[in-house]
């Protein structure tokens, strides 16, 4: 084991010194990032005449082969990690190295690299953050240039940060309601449909050869079963059609828009999308105004983030409104998207000058009706889903069962005639 001394900050952005054993260079990384510090010098103790290498900005930069995108989680550590630094009052270059050192191979890794070499060119962070889109989209950058701009860097990536982590918490909170009657469903399908394959079969053949009179229900199962059994394959080509016509749809402006219009009109469901949407679109707009972005400037990025082509074009009908000289509220309530109360607010907000805050106000208020509908919702699908499934099961029982009580009717007549 070799000694390292290394050189650290602290989540107060208070300078740290201090050495400990480790097998390498990497090793001594990992453990001073364990101790919750991030590293901006590591060497090697001297040792006889050795010499130690500095490692706060890496001499060899590698950038490894990757497929996929970055996380938000990932993205959203790197933009706190990066707000911390700054506010310590570290340079942005090294502040983007020290960061880059200490992260695993990968897609944000490469484009951190790229970015520390665009820095050292002369470019800003935000031009060189915008070189690569895959990794910080048009959002980002645009906050990340206005903190330039108003010399606030580390308080708009702070923002930035808690922007992601509540937008982030809202989409796990749907998924982690979604996981339940989604499993039970798969769970339960999967068992009606091993008994329609394999067990209604062995009935069919045993009335066949009994030659027992079949019900209505029992002949309707038997068609089922055969058609499963022998057509499976329709299922997957029905399935994959479905898919295909789906996105062939989805490609089209008009197609998404229609799609869209449809999923808003559903019952519940529809709700949850519509009050969603426009939580993510009034965070998105409060914390680009809050962060001082132009109005316009900000519908034009919130118009391409809001995740819905109906929300898209009304923003784009406010944002031509505004440049006209109109306020907010007018043409965002004719839009139809927005109901009163949020037409209300950003009205009030605009008269006091506090628009941000109000539309931040609305986002939380809308995260609240989301998470409200969404346990509502689970409450309301689970009993449903116990009485189809329930239904499902019922209707095979009593169709497989009605022919066997009928020859066992058949059998008692049959003798007690006999005995007489």
């Amino acid at each position: 084991m070799a000694v390292f001394q290394f050189e650290a900050m602290n989540s107060q952005g208070q300078a740290v010194k201090d050495e400990l054993e480790a097998g390498n260079q990497d090793d001594a990384i990992q453990k001073i990032r364990a101790r919750k510090l991030f590293p901006t010098s590591v060497k090697e103790k001297k040792l006889r005449g050795q010499k130690g290498e500095a490692i706060g900005v890496p001499t060899k930069r590698k950038r490894s082969l990757t497929l996929g995108g970055v996380s938000r989680k990932q993205l959203t550590t790197f933009t706190r990690q990066l707000s911390t630094l700054q506010d310590a009052g570290l340079p942005i270059l090294r502040s983007v190295r020290i960061l880059e050192a200490q992260m695993k191979p990968g897609v944000l890794k490469n484009a951190l690299i790229d970015v520390g070499e665009s820095i050292e060119s002369g470019n800003t962070l935000s031009e060189s953050l915008a070189k690569h889109p895959k990794a910080f989209d048009r959002l980002y950058v645009n906050m990340v240039r206005a903190g330039e701009a108003g010399g606030v860097l580390e308080a708009i990536l702070q923002k930035l940060a808690d922007f992601m982590e509540k937008a982030q918490r809202l989409k796990k909170q749907v998924i982690s309601a979604m996981i339940y009657p989604i499993a039970v469903i798969t769970f339960a399908g999967g068992i009606v449909a091993g008994i329609i394959t394999f067990i209604v079969p062995k009935f069919k053949a045993m009335f066949v050869e009994l030659g027992v009179p079949l019900p209505v229900m029992t002949r309707i199962l038997l068609q089922i079963s055969d058609w499963i059994k022998n057509s499976w394959y329709w299922l997957i080509a029905i399935l994959i059609g479905i898919i295909v016509v789906y996105r062939v749809i989805r490609a089209t402006p008009q197609g998404r828009y229609a799609i869209d219009q449809i999923k808003l009109k559903l019952p519940v469901f529809g709700m949850i999308i519509s009050k969603s949407s426009i939580a993510r679109f009034t965070r998105t707009l409060g914390t680009l105004v809050a962060s001082g972005v132009p109005i316009l400037e900000a519908l034009n990025i919130v118009r391409q983030t809001a995740g819905n082509e109906v929300i898209a074009q009304a923003i784009g009908r406010v944002h031509d409104s505004i440049r006209e000289g109109e306020s907010i509220a007018e043409p965002l309530g004719a839009s139809g998207v927005c109901d009163n109360m949020v037409v209300n607010m950003v009205a009030v907000g605009e008269e006091t000058g506090d628009l941000d805050k109000m539309l931040l106000k609305v986002a939380d208020t809308y995260d609240e009706d989301v998470d409200a509908a969404v346990s509502g919702l689970m409450s309301l699908l689970e009993p449903v889903i116990i009485i189809l499934l329930g239904g499902c099961v019922g209707f095979i029982v009593i169709s497989l069962f009605l022919p066997l009580i009928s020859l066992m009717s058949n059998l008692s007549e049959s003798s007690t005639k006999g005995g007489m």
